[in-house]
């Protein structure tokens, strides 16, 4: 992630009303059946929540920024709010109070209360003008939030029982809400989760990402594999986001650069949109504050619209600009292969860095006011990038100060590495950005150079290629004369010495002797070539070197990740920065992974804890060590686990349609489908296994394995044809294994179609094992492991991310391990290289198994071919699925020898919830604000 620092405004929005019967006596309610309508003389509406604040004020008893904890409301009022924005915030017909209605109008009732504490939370960041940090993200996967919020507000019980009085559960009413389509993968669920961190511990923030119309893509799951279709969140409308018309800014593209007076840049010409905000407003847990999500939506403005085409009949033309504009927030990600679709993933990125930089800076000068100094920017802002998408926050930040607010490129650089951080995951369109970027190539160069001097021109070189943001671009024509031509060399030393100074002796030497001399001289003295662009390749620039050159800071996201960021991937700028390179391993929000998903866990929790404090400080958790062998304890344990799982089998045969037995092991992998996560070890050991069942006996298949039911979710991109191809071999074995009478309930396998947040929080709570089963060193940390071990379910993995980690915290003996390690895997592809790897004999009798047939038609023939040749694009077994194989399986026998004695699995599952305490995103959060954007946390009074 990368950072830099901003600061934040308050916001200027308005609230309905809680209970505004109560409050007008010309208002009021007839009931007719399960449907309200409201009758009324004259329409004047008023809060109850703000007169009653006002009223308060009044009295002396609270002051300006007092919030919701000055007006906490009952469920009578609440049941008032609801039915009022079911009438007056309309978006159903009026005469039905039916589930999709009762959502909204609940939402808008929660949205009242959060913007109480929104608005405080804001006017009290402005009069004390904090600094604050910014978190850039392309995706934040929020899950629903309607459970999340009232749970935060400790207003559950009320809401549940307002419900109750209307005539719903709100349970059901909560599923009625879509997930939000602004992420896909852990990159966007750690975002949120940092956001409710960030809230919860009082700590000044704000979000910033983009609004996508349609998501990634919704799936589901044919005889074909894997189909895509737009994702339909935004079709009802998104009751928790606030539309700022007020706030928006300009965004180019193309267009030209020329010079003004006094060599002043401007960019002129090109294609202009405007980006506008959508505010969402955060709640931290049991506290006042509530931070702000603002997402960019795009669009053009009026005077952009080609009237005159449009009138001549050239509708095409006349919509073009507004296309153009708008296709920037359709699609989260859209596919890269071509030009096109390269060109609109970098629209994205610099729409995100350009109008959320304006939005900072602006901030930055209204609470300046007459005080304006550009040198303590970095005192008043940090601005956090995740992964290396934000990058264009850098050369964005350095234009703006230049060319819009006169800054020298000294005050711009220095500026711009004060505030910046990094988080270690075309010319004609930005091309003010392309002249910047080369002098911030030009920049580090220079301190490459600094560094390491021109004694040694071969290392020299060898930095320069490794370090360079540019990549195949010519040196700077000062820097290609300075390697070209050193200063002196050894042959100007010798012609200098001094002949009287060499003896007559000394200089009878043979000719012979003479030629030799001469050639070890000119070895010495020779020059290693400059390093030329190759005109076959394209010209690049490096993102991740250019997050490194421009930021303050830059952390891996587990310990073994940022060794590899160390000592691998950015090895020469450690060498050259050791100072700069942190570790921050990611953490997971306990209210969300914990609390609300898995109320049943919690109250155990709770129980043998002593109190509700390890919400917050989730190191209370390592309490629950010493009752780990307490049978009562172990008892609520599996009684709370089977509860779940049966859960968890109800939603199974309602999406998918199987039915599996709650009392087998439940077995998850869910996360994106990636070659490098390897779902396919994982199904290729379920078919191992299915194949050694068929070769069985009925009492020999019983003896012999542990029921299992195998649960899969994850989206393949929708380009990733690889991906696909294992989606469609995990559902292939499914409808085969799961309609075998002979097997029955002993093997099934599940694909959860439309895997998300809502998905993970049923999933999860009711998983017995889970399977993070990466290829070593590929994984940069992982969240859903952490998520996984907070609820008491045991990993079989890798020592791979966050992995090493928890099976420190959890116990060696408590965690399934197996495979080859991170400082292995080079060895082993290039053993694979040399055609010296032997694949396991079970291995190849899966292949042949596999492509017999017995799991349907379709050609698996690329998909095993994968596995098998030397080297090519495709082939060689790249993530050494093959060579993992003996010892996937034979760790997976040792899961099902514990699995049978139950007594040992419940105390295992009891130490993973103790062990996970160090894996919340409180704890990363204040590393973070400690050691990265120099924040402290603000109380609101």
């Amino acid at each position: 992630m990368a950072s830099l620092l901003f600061s934040a405004a308050s916001f200027h929005s308005t609230f309905t009303c809680f209970n505004y019967k109560a409050r007008n006596p010309n208002l009021f309610f007839l009931k007719k059946g399960s449907s309200f309508t409201l009758s009324r003389r004259k329409f004047f509406i008023k809060s109850v929540a703000s007169d009653q604040r006002q009223d308060l004020k009044e009295e002396g008893q609270i002051t300006e920024e007092a919030s919701l904890d000055t007006f906490v409301p009952d469920s009578a009022s609440i049941a008032s709010s609801i039915k009022y924005h079911s009438e007056y915030t309309p978006s159903f017909a009026p005469d039905h109070f039916e589930l999709p209605k009762a959502f909204k109008a609940t939402a808008e009732s929660v949205r009242d209360s959060l913007i109480i504490n929104w608005n405080a939370t804001y006017a009290y960041y402005e009069k004390i003008n904090v600094k604050q940090a910014y978190y850039l993200s392309m995706e934040y996967l929020q899950g629903r939030a309607l459970l999340n919020a009232i749970g935060n507000l400790e207003l559950t019980g009320a809401y549940a029982e307002a419900l109750k009085k209307l005539g719903h559960n709100v349970e059901d009413v909560a599923r009625e809400e879509p997930d939000a389509a602004l992420g896909n993968g852990g990159l966007g669920r750690l975002a949120s989760c940092f956001l409710d961190s960030l809230a919860t511990l009082n700590y000044p923030a704000w979000g910033y990402g983009l609004r996508y119309k349609y998501g990634l893509f919704k799936q589901y799951i044919t005889k074909d594999g894997q189909e895509e279709v737009a994702e339909n969140w935004l079709e009802m409308g998104n009751p928790w986001e606030i539309v700022r018309n007020d706030v928006s800014y300009p965004v180019k593209f193309y267009g030209e650069v020329i010079s003004g007076p006094e060599g002043i840049k401007e960019w002129v010409g090109g294609e202009d949109i405007t980006a506008v905000a959508y505010d969402v407003p955060i709640p931290g847990y049991k506290t006042k504050t509530t931070i702000n999500l603002r997402l960019w939506s795009t669009k053009i403005a009026p005077e952009k619209f080609d009237l005159s085409a449009f009138n001549a009949g050239d509708h095409a033309k006349a919509y073009s600009a507004m296309k153009n504009a708008e296709k920037i927030c359709y699609i989260l990600y859209p596919g890269d292969e071509s030009l096109e679709g390269k060109t609109l993933r970098l629209k994205q990125q610099y729409t995100l860095c350009s109008a959320s930089l304006q939005d900072i800076i602006a901030r930055y000068e209204r609470r300046s006011g007459e005080f304006l100094n550009w040198e303590i920017f970095p005192e008043k802002v940090a601005v956090q990038m995740n992964d290396t998408h934000p990058t264009l926050c850098i050369p964005e930040l350095i234009r703006i100060l230049i060319d819009v607010k006169g800054l020298s490129w000294e005050q711009a650089w220095t500026i711009t590495q004060s505030c910046g951080t990094k988080l270690a995951s075309s010319c004609t369109l930005l091309p003010r950005h392309v002249e910047i970027i080369k002098m911030i190539d030009e920049e580090l160069i220079q301190t490459i150079i600094d560094e390491y001097g021109t004694e040694d021109l071969d290392l020299l070189q060898e930095k320069l290629k490794q370090m360079r943001i540019l990549d195949n671009i010519e040196l700077p024509e000062s820097v290609a004369e300075m390697i070209a031509k050193p200063e002196k060399s050894s042959v100007e030393a010798i012609e200098s010495t001094e002949e009287d100074d060499v003896s007559d002796e000394e200089t009878e030497t043979t000719a012979e002797e003479d030629e030799l001399e001469e050639e070890e001289i000119e070895e010495k003295n020779e020059v290693p070539p400059i390093i030329e662009p190759d005109p076959k390749l394209p010209k690049l620039v490096r993102m991740a070197n250019l997050c490194v050159a421009g930021g303050y800071a830059v952390n891996g996201v587990a310990e073994i990740h940022s060794e590899i960021v160390k000592n691998e991937v950015f090895n020469d700028f450690y060498e050259m920065w050791p100072e700069k390179f942190q570790n921050k391993t990611n953490g997971v929000t306990p209210r969300r992974w914990i609390r609300f998903c898995n109320p049943d866990l919690s109250k155990i929790i709770t129980k043998w804890t002593g109190s509700e404090d390890w919400v917050v400080n989730t190191e209370k958790l390592v309490t629950l060590r010493k009752f780990a062998d307490n049978e009562d304890l172990q008892s609520e344990w599996r009684e709370a686990k089977r509860r779940n799982k049966v859960k968890v089998a109800s939603f199974l045969r309602e999406k998918t349609g199987y039915i599996v037995n709650p009392d087998a092991m439940f077995d998850v992998q869910v996360k994106r489908i990636h070659e490098y996560k390897r779902q396919l070890l994982n199904i290729m050991g379920i078919v191992y296994h299915y194949k050694k069942m068929k070769e069985m006996s009925h009492e020999e298949r019983k003896a012999s394995f542990v029921p299992r039911v195998c649960i899969f979710g994850g989206k393949a991109f929708a380009t990733y044809v690889q991906a696909k191809r294992i989606v469609k071999f995990i559902t292939d074995v499914g409808a085969t294994v799961n309609h075998d009478p002979e097997i029955g309930d002993l093997l099934k396998v599940v694909f959860v179609p439309d895997y998300n947040v809502s998905v993970a929080e049923m999933l999860i709570p009711g998983s017995e094992l889970s399977q993070h089963i990466s290829t070593a060193g590929m994984e940069a940390s992982g969240t859903s492991n952490m998520k996984f071990a907070m609820n008491g379910c045991i990993l079989i993995g890798t020592l791979d991310g966050a992995n090493v980690e928890i099976r420190q915290e959890v116990g060696e003996d408590n965690f399934f391990l197996f495979g080859a390690e991170a400082h292995e895997i080079a060895g082993l592809r290039k053993e694979r290289a040399e055609g010296k790897f032997v694949p396991d004999p079970r291995f190849e009798e899966v292949k042949a198994y596999v492509r017999s047939g017995v799991f349907g038609p379709y050609n698996y023939e690329e998909l095993m071919g994968s596995l098998e040749g030397n080297e090519g694009y495709g082939r060689a077994d790249y993530f050494l699925v093959g060579k993992d194989f003996p010892s996937y399986i034979e760790c997976q026998d040792k899961v099902d020898e514990a699995y049978k004695d139950q007594k040992r699995w419940t105390k295992m599952s009891i130490l993973n919830t103790a062990g996970s305490y160090k894996f919340s995103s409180d704890r990363t959060i204040h590393e973070y604000a400690r050691d990265i954007w120099r924040i402290d946390p603000v109380v609101l009074p």
